[in-house]
């Protein structure tokens, strides 16, 4: 006991001291970044507040194609940073590069920043949304939605420290991401990179993130983390990309803003704003979101930079500017720090016009790059822009690849294992056959190697499709391939139907080619009729059909899954999830992974398992929430039962913290993990209450026959809504507490407001 109370006392002393370091660090930076923002020109600081991207300053040819090999244009990357004073570039010319590649292109770019009067360094950055995605060779995890399906943040975390690690091995300090848009509609073309549809769930999993980029900032491991896309950008009324949004102030205190609240607390230092609008607001013209809400309710004190030229957009299709000119000046007067332009200089020079016109105030100028070169500092630019390509030994490393294999293998979900069809043994002679089985771009998805992703197969040659890695699993000779259908057009239906025939078993692999933004956009959730006209085939076979489905959205699925015995969810599970998923298909591992979205039965049924209480009318009516598979859903090949829950009080107030404990145990024969998942309901409220919301959760691990007791802490804060008034509240009553089939009632006795500033 003397010992243990020794290492407290020294554990608590070394946090004392990384704090006091900090602040120390902070108060220098503060010295240094006031000290330059003093001696900066006019032009030197719009100049810091404009980024470009790397075509800009490209080699092309007379015809303004990109001339290969690439390079940089020394004339162009001149004038823009010592004729227009450029603070930041970003992205790839549509490819990847080599370390060794990026490596020339970063210190080039920052060998012409030190020829600037002030020297000042360019921060770079770049799209690294499951791993360092823009280099070869690197580790490409698992797309944010497929690592909300393991429930771990211990696995975000890690995710986040090695894509830094691999990010800073290819000399780039920046990550945008990681997008912390709430998941919401199906339709959204860009839902596989949020982490889900539970508010809880996307505030945790991203703060874990985060930490794991950042770190201490100005580590040579670490990266500057950029959440987005900052307000409500994932729940547009049409599910299209980049269309309007109609959120009540109250829905989006309560469901989308909790996430980015997280995040500025876990110390996130850059931010990406929502290129749409919300109830006819252009949100890079909001000052109520990017000023009032973003820096004085949340606090918030990083770079908040646009997104692709949105500024030009206030003009061009939004209309809220008569001129391009007028567009920079609401930007910027609203809270805009960095301007993604990414091409001209446009912005520059109406915006050094509008300072001297006194259209915008110096201070406001002054603010954002104050903002921006704070950065700098902290990411430790200015002593050490580029790197040493040294440094970083594990890059690409098998560690690393092994790191992605857990988190793949976590979040592949079991969805239904009727008879017990899963798992198969490894002498079975199987037919694979599908759409996704044979490629590449169905594991990664987009944000890989290019924007859409769409050369995977060549630049992961050297990664197992789905087929390759079933093929390694069992041996070539137990395995037939016949691809039966392209994404939306058969292909060779009899054949494949001939070779069901002779084999034992079925792997039907159903979904999506890879796609982003945009182009990802859809008229119809259901999957195209080609994909189902091979799943009826195959189960007319008689033979049992295991359906895996790799796709980064819902797609409706309702008859393939009633043909199939057992369903297998991948979702995006990067460049090891075919392994992954070879491994849990025969047995060398066992599912764990949970639904972090509501699975729809219809493509016009789409409800959010947290509001299927208020969207189901009349309970007789048989239009009612009835989702395919719920949020939260997902077997395992053992059996675990729950039982003696039990709370530390039955009258919760203000002063107290709720303990609630659960005893869990492997009743099955394999060891497995399971993730223990809290809800809470609040059963009457001034505002129609959701059915119930995820309050807490972690993850275990248990041996056949091994039980454990699970604890969680809960204030009545953590009870707590938005009401009518915008303001966060508790309310007295009678709350439902629930964790697997395990339910006792609770009462909170008030005060009935908890905060009334509205701050979350």
């Amino acid at each position: 006991m003397k010992y243990l109370g020794l290492l407290s006392i020294a554990l608590m002393a070394s946090v004392c001291a990384i704090a006091q370091q900090t602040l120390v660090s902070n108060q220098l930076n503060d010295v240094r970044v006031n000290k330059l923002l003093a001696t900066m020109t006019l032009e030197e600081k719009v100049g810091q507040m404009t980024q470009l991207t790397l075509d800009a300053v490209i080699s092309t040819d007379d015809k303004k194609v990109t001339t290969e090999p690439h390079t940089i244009n020394e004339s162009k990357l001149r004038e823009a940073i010592l004729k227009y004073h450029v603070g930041s570039l970003l992205n790839t010319s549509g490819k990847p590069y080599s370390r060794e590649q990026w490596f020339t292109f970063i210190s080039k770019i920052q060998q012409i920043a030190a020829q600037g009067r002030l020297k000042i360094p360019v921060i770079y950055g770049i799209d690294a949304i499951h791993g360092m995605n823009y280099t070869t060779g690197s580790t490409l995890f698992p797309q944010e939605i497929a690592l909300a399906a393991t429930f771990n943040t211990s696995l975000a975390y890690k995710t986040g420290e090695i894509t830094a690690y691999e990010t800073r091995a290819s000399y780039i300090p920046w990550n945008f991401s990681p997008v912390l848009d709430l998941g919401k509609n199906p339709l959204w073309p860009r839902i596989y990179e949020t982490f889900g549809e539970d508010p809880l769930l996307v505030k945790t999993m991203g703060a874990a993130i985060i930490k794991g980029y950042q770190g201490n900032l100005g580590d040579k491991y670490k990266v500057a983390a950029c959440m987005k896309h900052y307000l409500g950008y994932s729940y547009p009324l049409s599910g299209k990309d980049r269309t309007p949004a109609w959120i009540p102030d109250r829905y989006m205190r309560e469901y989308f803003l909790p996430s980015f609240a997280e995040a500025v607390k876990a110390g996130a230092r850059t931010l990406m704003i929502n290129s749409a609008e919300i109830n006819g607001v252009p949100v890079h013209a909001s000052k109520y979101l990017l000023t009032d809400v973003l820096r004085n309710e949340l606090g918030f004190t990083g770079i908040a930079v646009t997104d692709w030229q949105d500024i030009k957009y206030l003009h061009d299709r939004h209309h809220v500017a008569a001129t391009q000119k007028e567009a920079v000046m609401i930007a910027v007067n609203a809270g805009v720090d960095m301007s993604m332009v990414p091409y001209d200089y446009t912005f520059y020079n109406y915006l050094i016009e509008l300072v001297k016109e006194g259209k915008v105030p110096l201070a406001r100028i002054n603010q954002s790059v104050k903002r921006i070169l704070m950065v700098k500092y902290e990411l430790g630019l200015f002593e050490n822009p580029v790197g040493n390509p040294a440094d970083y030994s594990k890059f690409g490393s098998a560690e690393f690849s092994k790191a992605s294999l857990d988190a793949a293998t976590e979040a592949i979900t079991l969805l239904k294992n009727k008879g017990r069809v899963l798992p198969l043994n490894k002498n079975m002679n199987v037919l694979v056959t599908g759409p996704t089985a044979n490629t590449m771009r169905s594991l990664n998805g987009g944000w890989s190697y290019t924007w859409q992703g769409e050369k995977s197969d060549e630049y992961a040659a050297d990664k197992n499709t789905i087929l390759e890695a079933i093929q390694q699993k069992t041996g070539k000779d137990k395995v037939v391939f016949e691809q039966g259908a392209g994404y939306d057009a058969l292909q060779n239906l009899d054949n494949a139907v001939s070779a069901a025939q002779k084999c034992d078993a079925v792997i039907l692999c159903l979904g999506e080619l890879s796609y982003t933004e945009n182009p990802g956009n859809v008229d119809d959730l259901n999957l195209p009729e080609a994909q189902l006209q091979l799943a009826r085939a195959m189960a007319k076979t008689g033979k049992p059909v295991i359906l895996v489905l790799a796709e980064g959205r819902p797609r409706i699925i309702t008859e393939a899954d009633s043909l199939s015995a057992a369903t297998v969810m991948t979702y995006l599970p990067g460049n090891e999830g075919g392994n992954a998923l070879a491994n849990i298909l025969f047995g060398d591992d066992n599912p764990s992974g949970r639904l972090p979205v509501t699975y729809p039965r219809y493509a016009n049924a789409l409800v959010n398992y947290y509001r299927k209480g208020t969207e189901n009318g009349n309970s007789d009516d048989k239009h009612g929430y009835s989702p395919l598979y719920e949020f939260g859903h997902g077997l395992s090949y053992t059996t675990f039962s729950y039982q003696n829950l039990k709370l530390s009080t039955a009258k919760l107030t203000d002063a107290q913290t709720l303990t609630i404990s659960v005893d869990i145990k492997n009743t099955g024969k394999l060891e497995g993990k399971e993730a223990v998942l809290l809800y809470i309901s609040d059963l009457y409220a001034s505002i129609t209450p959701d059915a119930k919301r995820l309050k807490a959760y972690t993850k275990i691990s248990l041996k056949p026959g091994e039980k454990r007791m699970v604890n969680f802490k809960i204030s009545a804060k953590d009870l707590a809504f938005v009401n009518d008034q915008n303001k966060l509240v508790t309310e007295p009553g009678e709350f439902k507490i629930q964790i697997g089939d395990q339910v006792k009632s609770i009462n909170y006795e008030g005060p009935d407001v908890v905060s009334r500033s509205g701050k979350l």
